[in-house]
């Protein structure tokens, strides 16, 4: 009888632990994502360089990933990349409790 009160809570707290773990692993592609695209914004400093650059270091989703730059875009300035993600919640019950996260990461870089 107390398994049967007991299970629900216990299984709802795991299912937020493997949303939270997931959360977590965007988190860390998103801050690689932002290196490799300031890294290629160095260099040549486009949004579309630093866009594709992001989506080649990681496997996301295009649709739900967005890069900007703002900032100079001369040889010296500081050229400021910004990258966005919204990640889908992959388990359906905790997706009602965090339905619109948006992950974001920053770096600031000098034009080469």
């Amino acid at each position: 009888m107390e398994t049967a009160l007991v299970l629900p809570f216990v299984m709802a707290m795991v299912l937020v632990l493997v949303q939270v773990g997931l959360l977590v692993r965007d988190h860390i592609l998103i801050v690689h994502a932002t290196r490799e695209a300031a890294r290629a914004a160095a260099v040549e400093p486009t949004t579309e360089s630093a866009a594709s650059a992001a989506l080649a270091a990681t496997g996301l989703d295009p649709g739900r990933l967005q890069v900007e730059t703002s900032g100079s875009r001369t040889a010296g300035g500081l050229l400021r990349v910004t990258v966005r993600y919204r990640p889908e919640p992959a388990v359906p019950i905790v997706g009602r409790f965090f339905p619109s996260m948006a992950l974001e990461e920053a770096l600031t870089i000098r034009v080469e």
